[in-house]
């Protein structure tokens, strides 16, 4: 499936203080996902736990992630970040984002990606 930009607003809450997602280029920190960002960039999978397809997109991605020195996968968990997929607007899972090294969002997938998508949107990240 191939990658597309995003669209739309997200709102994220954080200990009870909202914090504005500003669309098309909306940004995440380490604290969003739970874990560093690449140096480079970051590519970022939302899965559940019964979701064949979240498994072969996990593999792929790691092995990008692999790959590509400075680019990081981070995993999150959906059923249990339910505040975060909504803020995002991830409709189901697979969902695959891919960061700059800012934190920018500067594609989006859902369903399972071809490595060669990926590959071919970390040009527009790095």
């Amino acid at each position: 499936m191939p990658l597309r930009r995003r669209n739309g607003g997200a709102r994220v809450r954080e200990q009870g203080e909202d914090r504005r997602l500003d669309p098309p280029g909306s940004r995440l920190v380490a604290a969003d996902l739970g874990a560093e960002l690449g140096a480079r960039a970051t590519l970022v999978q939302f899965s559940s736990a019964f979701c064949a397809p979240c498994r072969a997109t996990r593999r792929i991605l790691g092995e990008v992630a692999g790959m590509v020195p400075g680019v990081a996968h981070v995993e999150i968990d959906a059923e249990a970040r339910l505040e975060l997929v909504r803020a995002l607007d991830v409709p189901s899972t697979p969902t695959v984002l891919v960061l700059d090294a800012g934190g920018r969002v500067v594609r989006r997938a859902v369903g399972q990606p071809r490595k060669a998508d990926v590959i071919a949107a970390l040009g527009e990240a790095v």
